[in-house]
């Protein structure tokens, strides 16, 4: 394995693995309390929003279609939210939190990319936009495709 020779860079390496032992350590509570953290996330955006087409979910997500569904399904399964057919067009799905949904949405502490999410918004825009260079230097340096 080759280490980063300027201390910066092995700094930026350290943090970075930092935070991603912190979202796998989030991930394994999840599972413990039987979620995922996309689950997680989709409860998130539905108490904060009452209700949300799939298409909406997906564009939160940042994945598919077809994911999303799958998520959506999953939570259903569980009792924690219910799909119903829209009145005014029946190719649209909205996802709504049951009871047992917001209970454990208000319930489950608020961690990982979920706070994240919360928390961006309070940095300046140009601490957002250096951020977002960063991030964008990772993902070329790490051979990440934009749209994965």
């Amino acid at each position: 394995m080759n280490t980063p020779r300027h201390p910066l860079a092995s700094d930026a390496l350290h943090k970075f693995l930092l935070l991603h032992r912190h979202l796998r350590q989030v991930a394994r509570q999840m599972d413990d309390q039987g979620l995922r953290p996309r689950q997680f996330a989709v409860l998130l955006y539905l108490l904060e929003q009452d209700s949300a087409t799939v298409s909406e979910i997906q564009e939160y997500l940042y994945t598919s279609t077809s994911t999303a569904s799958t998520i959506i399904s999953q939570l259903e399964d569980a009792g924690y939210v219910t799909r119903t057919r829209s009145d005014e067009d029946n190719r649209v799905v909205n996802v709504q939190l049951t009871g047992e949904g917001i209970q454990i949405t208000q319930n489950t502490p608020l961690r990982g990319i979920a706070l994240l999410r919360r928390r961006l918004d309070t940095l300046s825009e140009d601490r957002l936009k250096m951020l977002d260079d960063a991030m964008s230097d990772l993902m070329r340096l790490m051979e990440v495709d934009d749209s994965e």
